[in-house]
């Protein structure tokens, strides 16, 4: 992915990073004991499903905000500006949260404990990977703006 000056200098887009993960770990889940969480199925699908269904929303939301705002989504891409409103309101990053939120939903739907554990450390790499360099780039972008952005809002929920 080609990474513009004025950006975060995110190279690889996030949403490959969660399926990567997902991926691996549902595939794991053929070569190692522990297969299952042990729950009957019926839980485990609707758990993964409400899982799903609210990542996804949160997800859609925030991009479709970005969209409507005339700001690139794409954190190769320069941002024009602070999204503060929608689920911008109770979290920073909505779509990474809405992100791990799907994936932790298929993870539990499809019966997958080690694609669970392997969310849990695929968001510490989004965290320093990526979530930091986007602050980075936004309070050199917005200066005093997104600090006080920052201060207000947490970083996850």
């Amino acid at each position: 992915m080609a990474v513009e000056p004025d950006s975060a200098g995110v190279r690889f887009p996030p949403p490959l990073i969660y399926l990567g993960a997902l991926l691996l770990g549902l595939a794991a889940e053929r070569f190692v004991a522990l297969r299952s969480f042990g729950i009957d199925w019926r839980l485990l699908v609707a758990a993964g499903a409400l899982l799903f269904a609210a990542g996804a929303a949160i997800m859609l939301a925030a991009a479709g905000l970005f969209r409507r705002l005339g700001t690139n989504v794409r954190p190769s891409r320069p941002t024009s500006l602070i999204a503060t409103t929608g689920p911008y309101r109770w979290t920073r990053n909505p779509m990474y949260l809405g992100m791990a939120l799907v994936c932790a939903g298929l993870a539990i739907g499809f019966d997958g404990p080690i694609a669970f554990v392997l969310l849990q450390l695929l968001l510490i790499a989004i965290q320093t990977q990526v979530i930091a360099r986007e602050e980075r780039y936004l309070e050199a972008k917005f200066g005093d703006d997104y600090r006080r952005y920052k201060a207000k809002v947490r970083r996850w929920l």
